[in-house]
Formats: C-alpha cells, sequence, structure tokens
C-alpha cells in the first residue's frame, strides 16, 4: 500500500485513510436509497427499483475504485444529485413522447448517459476537458470551494434532514424550525411529529460541535467520531422520548441484493430504438445541456475538494486533473452500463479529505463500502441523516479558506465570486454557479477594460452558459 498510494509523501497512515473512506462514505451513503427513489418516482419495490439500487452501489464503487487506482486521489463518486432529477424528467418526457412504458423509456434514457460518458472519456484523453478547466478565472476557482461550502451547509442545514408529521408533509430545520415565528405555531402545524423536530436539531447541533471541538485537539477521526455520538444521541432520544425503537427496521431487513432484477431491467439495457423516437434535434440538445452540467459540476466539485487537500497550485490548478477526469467518465460509463444516471465525483469526500484522506486508499475504502452496502443497506439506513447533516455543515466551513487569495478590493473579482457563492446553494447546481460566475467575470473585463484578462477558452465557456441558459431548446 505504501509504494502504491505513496503514503508516507502524502502524510498519511493506513488507519487514516480508511477512517476517512468510511466517514466519506457516511456522509454520501444516502444517494443508496435515494436515487432509486428519484428515478423510478419512488416506486420502493419494484424491479426496477432494485435495479437502480444495485446499479448505485456498483457504479458508485467501479467510479471510486477508477479514482483511487488510476487518480490516486481520495475523491469518491456515485450518481450526482440535481441531474438525477433532471434524467428522471427526460424519462418521463420520452414516455410522454413516444408512448413507451416507464422502463423502455428508462432503458432509452441510459443510451444518452453512455453517450456522454464516451463523449468526456475522449474529452479527458485528448485533455481536453483539463483545458477546459484551467481556462476557468483564477479568482472563479478560488471561488469554488467557498461555494461549495454554501451549498454543503445549505444541504446539512436545509434539504438533507427532514421530519415527517402523520400527513406525509416534511418540515425542514432551517427553514420551519429555526423560520417559525415561535415554536408553539410550529408545535401546532407539526402536532406529533414536533419531538421528532427537536431531536433533529439537538442531534445536529451535538454532532457538529463534537466534531469541531475534537478537530480543535486534533483527534484523528473526529468527523466519524462527531457522527456516531449525535447518532447515539438520536437513537437513545428516539427510545426514550417518542418510545421508537431506532433498530425496528432490522428485524424484518431482507440482506440479499436483488441482482436478477438488475441483470433483466438496467444491466447492458440500452434501447437505442426508443430514443430515436423523441427527434436527434431534442436527442443532441438533451446530451449537450447534459454535458455542460456534468462538466462543470465535476470540474467544480474537484476543485473545491482537491482546494481543501491542499492538492493545488498557487494558481488552483488540480494535480493529476486528467486522471481525475478521466476516472470520472469511466465512472459514468459504468453508471450507464449497469443502470443509473451520471455518475460524477461527490462533494462529499470533503468530509473525508477533512478526517486525513489524501490518497487513493481513501477511496478504496469508499468503494469497499459502497460494495458491502448492497448486503448492509438496511444498516447504513439506521444512521439519522441529522448526523450527516452535522458533518456536512463543518465541511461547508471549512471550505471557505481560498476566499483569502481573493483581492477583495477588485470589483472585477469578487462580484463574479459572490454571485457564484449565492448561486450554488440557490440552484443546487455546481456547474450553474460556476456558468453564472464566469459570464459575470467576462462581462465585467469587457467593460472595464480588462478584455485581454479573458482567454479564448473563457469567452467560449461563458458563450456556452449564455445559450445553455437563454436559448429554448
Amino acid at each position: 500500500m505504501e509504494k502504491f498510494f505513496k503514503l508516507k509523501a502524502n502524510g498519511t497512515t493506513v488507519r487514516i485513510e480508511v477512517i476517512a473512506g468510511i466517514t466519506t462514505f457516511l456522509t454520501m451513503a444516502y444517494i443508496i436509497a435515494l436515487n432509486p427513489n428519484l428515478l423510478t418516482g419512488f416506486d420502493t419495490g419494484s424491479k426496477l427499483w432494485n435495479a437502480v439500487f444495485l446499479a448505485t452501489c456498483l457504479a458508485s464503487a467501479l467510479g471510486t475504485f477508477v479514482m483511487a487506482f488510476y487518480a490516486n486521489k481520495p475523491f469518491a463518486m456515485a450518481p450526482g444529485m440535481g441531474i438525477n432529477t433532471f434524467f428522471a424528467i427526460i424519462v418521463a418526457n420520452i414516455v410522454t413522447l413516444t408512448g413507451s412504458s416507464y422502463v423502455q423509456s428508462f432503458q432509452a434514457a441510459l443510451c444518452i448517459i453512455l453517450i456522454e460518458g464516451v463523449i468526456f472519456l475522449l474529452l479527458s484523453v485528448f485533455n481536453i476537458r483539463e483545458k477546459i478547466a484551467q481556462a476557468i478565472p483564477r479568482s472563479i476557482r478560488f471561488g469554488i470551494s467557498p461555494a461549495i461550502g454554501l451549498m454543503l451547509i445549505n444541504i446539512g442545514l436545509g434539504s438533507n434532514a427532514g421530519v415527517y408529521d402523520a400527513d406525509g408533509n416534511v418540515y425542514y430545520v432551517m427553514k420551519d424550525f429555526f423560520g417559525a415565528l415561535t415554536p408553539k405555531i410550529l408545535m401546532k402545524s407539526m402536532g406529533g411529529s414536533y419531538p421528532m423536530m427537536v431531536i433533529t436539531v439537538l442531534t445536529m447541533f451535538i454532532g457538529l460541535f463534537a466534531i469541531i471541538i475534537m478537530a480543535h485537539k486534533r483527534i484523528t477521526g473526529s468527523v466519524l467520531w462527531g457522527m456516531l455520538i449525535a447518532s447515539g444521541f438520536y437513537w437513545l432520544m428516539e427510545a426514550l422520548v417518542v418510545g421508537v425503537n431506532p433498530f425496528a427496521s432490522l428485524a424484518n431487513a431482507n440482506f440479499i441484493p436483488p441482482f436478477g432484477d438488475m441483470i433483466s431491467t438496467t444491466f447492458f439495457k440500452f434501447d437505442f430504438v426508443t430514443l430515436s423516437k423523441i427527434g436527434w434535434l431534442s436527442m443532441i440538445a438533451i446530451i449537450i445541456t447534459y454535458c455542460i452540467i456534468d462538466m462543470f459540476d465535476t470540474i467544480g466539485a474537484l476543485i473545491g475538494t482537491a482546494s481543501r487537500a491542499k492538492m493545488v497550485d498557487k494558481d488552483g490548478n488540480v494535480e493529476n486533473m486528467k486522471e481525475a477526469l478521466t476516472s470520472d467518465a469511466v465512472g459514468t460509463i459504468a453508471g450507464a452500463v449497469c443502470g443509473t444516471s451520471t455518475v460524477t465525483t461527490y462533494i462529499e469526500s470533503a468530509a473525508g479529505i477533512e478526517s486525513g484522506g489524501r490518497t487513493g486508499l481513501t477511496a478504496v475504502t469508499t468503494g469497499i463500502m459502497f460494495l458491502l452496502s448492497m448486503f448492509l443497506a438496511p444498516i447504513v439506513a439506521v444512521i439519522p441523516a441529522a448526523a450527516t447533516s452535522a458533518a456536512l455543515i463543518y465541511v461547508g466551513i471549512l471550505m471557505f479558506a481560498p476566499i483569502k487569495n481573493l483581492n477583495l478590493h477588485d470589483l472585477t473579482q469578487v462580484a463574479p465570486v459572490v454571485i457564484m457563492l449565492i448561486a450554488m446553494p440557490i440552484s443546487g447546481s455546481i456547474g450553474h454557479g460556476i456558468g453564472l460566475g464566469i459570464i459575470s467575470y467576462t462581462v465585467l473585463c469587457i467593460f472595464t477594460g480588462r478584455r485581454k484578462e479573458v482567454s479564448l477558452f473563457t469567452f467560449i465557456i461563458a458563450a456556452l452558459f449564455l445559450l445553455k441558459f437563454f436559448l429554448p431548446i
């Protein structure tokens, strides 16, 4: 391991890397159940749901292993959030346009993911994606990490941990608990679910403060330990206050992976005939849209997490970017083959990096956890979302560090970054946030007499995003 991953050269050990890999997995394990829910319309238990569940585990593991062994990076991969919702919308549109079944339309949409993956692989091999990444202005590159940090904080405090009432309405920590005029009003609205909201809020902040305190004392694995402390508190409160057995779901849990459903439904099931029925113009427009979104989601995630791990040079360029981007492309192809939407580099990898992960051994550990989750998914499911929120908020705070590299007195640098800081968490898209930042930077440079600072590639990227945002195809 030392020879292959260069542990000493990266200032790490096997123990640190394993803890980091587990930490990364726990912060992104939500995707195992959420991805099949989103891609199948919450059709839990169906053949397609089972197939997507397995595809999520397998494709995430395969992509992460490639990242580990080819790029030697501590980055984990899984089907991207946001773009998986876009995939589900495309499937529904194919159903409407062609009259095909949902499964047939799903298999047609997988063709788009395959084509995207092949395009990205070619662009990566010929260094075109790396040149696009390098064309991102220096100030924008330094702003990506803080913007992703805000996005993580927004996920942690906003959408990651929801509490459902008896009628199925969902309430969130920031919007509903801290947004309520008084606790009495929220209690009346939530009814018997209000105690769970209080437990969720307390769990989140107990975990966050525990992580910060242990990190301050330089305790190894502080993020993982903080999540475990938060989980323990949550389980105890569930049992003592709400009177619910937190491990009741394990009694009738099924630990046998449904391989047959994946093989018969999604594995190498590419329906190009159905896809062709939507028309070539529509198909090309969808592929281009997918490529633009995923291109900058991936580049943003790599730059942001690499910045936190100090794997960038003085200009914010990521070391071994070509290998990392190639690994990402292979992950996308693996996702298409197995039966899921675009597999991409996850910003939650920052949690493992903060735990000390610096090499591919961290990614290997995360990949193994994804493989095990095919058999141990019910056990992973008992980790409360509030505990993972604590880790996301903590990592989000840490990712603000690169902001110090900006010249805060230069509005042509600051304004695009501020726009990006707001755009990412609100839009939920790293790519769209970067796009708005680049457009703003380009326009400001042109009209402030600094046109020469904008490279040709930057002009092209800005133009592509303008077309994507405003051209109604």
